[in-house]
């Protein structure tokens, strides 16, 4: 044959041709008619459109991309939707930074998301695309929030919440890492507002039970079942007679109630300066309060961290001994859990232990690991209770816990619980850019639904929405006053819009029925898709979005709009593309566009190498070294598909094989269809996928000058078809040369099961690790027959001359490695 090396591989021909025909042809738009196929859904999360795609993006979608294909080519009807998560505070700061209207500043950027995808060659159905911001969509999400709101599920009260004084608005507990604001990193603040929320607490069993329904990442579960926080215990009453209030606390371990000896409440929690007002230590808290609140969480909880405190100068009673026990504030307690105090025992708590030693606060034991014991304390094992009550004392401390909470419930003192770390999702934004909350107040009737048929309530144009505290829309006063539609009477539009995440936790259901203008989504069409059979995105969404769509999922199959009661059936989570080792970011100058790539190598390469690179669900690092190999694989396989000439492509049957050439190319085939195939049914090991289809090119160009011109063909024809999901515009090029057929029209080829089992096998014969000769050897030979094969290969001889040797390493199947000095 001809010098391969001659052809010239041009992915700037090759892709635009390829997706002309696509678009043309409408290639990937997917009926809702039930066709006899199997439904199948894949979906990567939408992205914000703010700025231009990055390489996690093409990641992303690359994946989603590869799944797509390889389930469309196994007979099934797939989904495969685009749209953008335009609202929230992403759009509106690139908007503010830059000096364009968030609605614009939004357009630009999903017009380059929009025109990067296609040159991408992402198998999208465009018919069903839409962007959270346009009024068509977020009609429905006004829609959906009062039937939550219609049920009590969405409602608003007064309350500390967190307030971000760089975003200047509030956030929900999930958006605050270790006490900072997860996007603009700064030191939240603790105010108290009248906020909306969703009742998501009223889902946290069936949240963190139906976990193990779903076919998600262990460490995700791990994450939302830590966050949803589920503890068995009993709510205690601590009665503070000089302001006449109780003060409930959630505790796991009644049985230590006799050795609380100190109650202690979190510097977030509402009354702590109330209680110190008009004591000598009001000043003090006050101080001590402002000082915790620049802490982060993980700071305030560390073990080894000296525990603060200043005195409230109040009592409590403790409700089974009567006793009262003084109060303290103090960083160590969070008031995200439980209720924000607690009731502290010393004796058998570490924290508690080194709070009372440096305060000098009484430590009583009342557990201990056996009647008179003198146990070191704190002491934190089961035992017996001793210096308890009579009727207590001498009894094994769990048997005992059950009768102690019976008492107090008896006695209106407390009474069984379970506690939940979860709070209510708050979805107020005191922000312009979001969906506006389709409520008006009225002085008569109140807060007031605003009637379905006046939905959208449209976000008004602005030219001031930078955040003053407060939200932009209620500058717009002829936007904000409006009519009561219960009475017709005056009334005022609230201003504030919601949270972003509320957009994106529903949006999957949307794609199932994009088109319709009736409602959200037609149930029998949303039905026949949901769940989501396959979601791909990032870990970092495992609590907010995640755990979001899964609470609305489960409300609105309650409300009966759904059959589904989880979104996402499956979920992949991808790692990032690292530079040098470390996160891409502007700020290190390491950020790699992927358009610079695409240009100059195509989306083939760019896509290909993104999942070559390593395990998909694994962080790696970009190098430009690996991008041209990955080229120059592509350009061998389309060199080899150029060279083999049109024509039958079909494999040959065992035993009618011409020659060795044929047999071990045909053979190699099939085993790359069988490891490619089990690589992306069983598991996303993309990147052996990928690096079995290089063994098949490089087994061709091994046998180009021997093999028969339709075994060759047989081999790029299915190099070809393998490679499709990866790298489609090549593949289709190279099918379409070898076969005149259309590789995404054919079913997904089927390895033949005899041609698995090979007579014979390539051995690599090595001395001192280096590969001297390649043999033929039986499949079926001893470890004895291969080191003699080996020994006996000329090359390998000519380097054992002389010399005396070691060991001899037999890998049975694979190689033979001489060792010599």
């Amino acid at each position: 044959m001809s010098d391969l090396r001659e052809l010239r591989y041009e992915p700037k021909a090759i892709e635009p041709k390829w997706q002309q025909v696509w678009a043309d042809e409408r290639t990937w738009e997917v009926s809702n008619e039930d066709d006899g196929r199997e439904a199948y859904y894949v979906l990567e999360m939408l992205p914000y459109p703010s700025g231009e795609p990055h390489m996690g993006h093409l990641k992303n979608y690359a994946l989603g991309d590869a799944v797509a294909h390889f389930n469309r080519r196994n007979g099934k009807r797939v989904l495969h939707p685009m749209g953008y998560d335009a609202f929230g505070l992403p759009a509106e700061n690139n908007a503010i930074k830059t000096g364009v209207h968030p609605r614009d500043a939004t357009a630009a950027s999903i017009a380059s998301f929009q025109r990067q995808f296609r040159e991408w060659g992402i198998s999208i159905d465009w018919t069903r695309e839409f962007g959270t911001h346009e009024p068509r969509y977020y009609r429905w999400t006004q829609w959906l929030f009062l039937q939550l709101f219609e049920r009590g599920l969405a409602y608003k009260r007064d309350g500390s919440v967190n307030w971000d004084p760089v975003e200047e608005t509030v956030l929900a507990n999930e958006q605050v890492i270790d006490g900072r604001g997860e996007r603009s990193g700064a030191l939240v603040e603790i105010r108290q507002l009248e906020q909306w929320y969703f009742r998501i607490t009223d889902y946290a069993d069936r949240l963190l039970d139906d976990l193990d329904t779903i076919q998600w990442p262990e460490h995700v579960k791990t994450m939302q079942r830590h966050w949803i926080g589920r503890s068995v215990g009993a709510h205690v009453v601590f009665h503070n007679a000089e302001l006449g209030k109780d003060y409930e606390v959630f505790t796991t371990r009644p049985d230590t109630l006799f050795g609380a000896t100190f109650f202690v409440m979190s510097p977030e929690h509402p009354d702590v300066l109330a209680l110190a007002e008009g004591t000598e230590h009001e000043q003090a808290v006050r101080d001590y309060v402002r000082h915790a609140l620049l802490e982060s969480n993980e700071e305030r909880g560390a073990a080894d961290k000296a525990k603060t405190g200043v005195p409230l100068g109040r009592t409590v009673i403790n409700p089974v001994n009567g006793e009262a026990i003084p109060m303290f504030v103090a960083d160590y307690v969070l008031m995200e859990y439980g209720t924000g105090a607690i009731m502290a025992v010393p004796a058998h708590d570490e924290r508690d232990f080194g709070f009372a030693q440096v305060h000098g606060l009484p430590i009583r034991q009342v557990i201990a690991s056996a009647p008179g014991a003198e146990d070191e304390l704190p002491f934190s094992s089961d035992g017996v209770l001793v210096n308890s009550d009579a009727r207590f004392d001498g009894r094994p401390n769990r048997e005992a816990l059950e009768e102690i909470v019976g008492w107090l419930d008896g006695d209106g003192k407390g009474r069984r619980a379970i506690n939940y770390r979860l709070r209510d999702w708050l979805v107020s934004r005191q922000r312009y850019w979001g969906c506006p909350i389709p409520i008006v107040y009225c002085e008569q009737h109140g807060a007031v639904a605003v009637p379905a048929d006046q939905l959208p309530v449209e976000l008004p144009d602005v030219t001031d929405y930078k955040p003053r505290g407060r939200s932009p829309l209620a500058a717009v006063e002829e936007w904000v006053a409006t009519t009561c539609p219960e009475c017709g009477g005056p009334a005022r539009r609230e201003t504030d819009t919601m949270d972003t995440f509320v957009d994106s936790s529903w949006y999957f259901l949307r794609y199932t029925d994009a088109n319709n203008d009736s409602a959200p989504w037609a149930r029998e069409v949303a039905d026949g898709w949901m769940p989501v059979d396959q979601y791909i995105g990032g870990v970092e969404h495992a609590i907010l979005h995640l755990l979001y769509a899964r609470f609305f999922t489960k409300a609105f199959h309650d409300i009966g709009l759904l059959s589904a009661d989880e979104p996402f059936q499956a979920l992949f989570t991808q790692g990032m593309i690292t530079r040098d080792g470390a996160k891409m970011s502007k700020s290190k100058g390491n950020v790699i566009a992927p358009s610079s790539y695409v240009d100059r190598y195509g989306a083939d390469t760019a896509r290909c190498y993104i999942l070559f690179i390593g395990p998909p669900d694994q962080d790696a690092d970009w190098s430009d070294e690996g991008v041209e190999g990955v080229h120059r694989f592509l350009a061998r396989l389309w060199r080899l598909g150029v060279e083999v000439g049109r024509g039958p492509a079909d494999s040959p049957a065992a035993g009618d094989f011409v020659n060795d050439a044929d047999a071990a190319l045909t053979r190699k085939a099939h085993w790359a269809i069988d490891k490619v195939t089990n690589d992306m049914g069983a598991r996303f090991a993309f990147n052996t996928a990928i690096s079995a289809v290089m063994e098949l090119v490089n087994e061709s160009y091994r046998h180009r000058d021997q093999a028969s011109p339709e075994v060759l063909r047989f081999a790029a024809a299915t190099g070809a078809s393998l490679i499709f999901p990866f790298a489609p515009h090549t593949a289709s090029e190279v099918y379409e040369q070898a076969t005149g057929q259309r590789v995404w029209e054919q079913p997904w080829p089927v390895a033949d099961p005899a041609m698995l089992v090979a007579d014979t096998f390539e051995l690599v014969a090595q001395v001192n690790g280096k590969v001297r000769e390649r043999l033929t050897a039986p499949a079926d030979a001893s470890k004895e027959q291969l080191e003699e094969l080996a020994r006996n290969a000329p090359n390998v001889q000519a380097h054992l001359d002389g010399k005396q040797v070691v060991k001899v390493i037999v890998v049975p199947g694979k190689l033979v490695n001489i060792v010599v000095r």
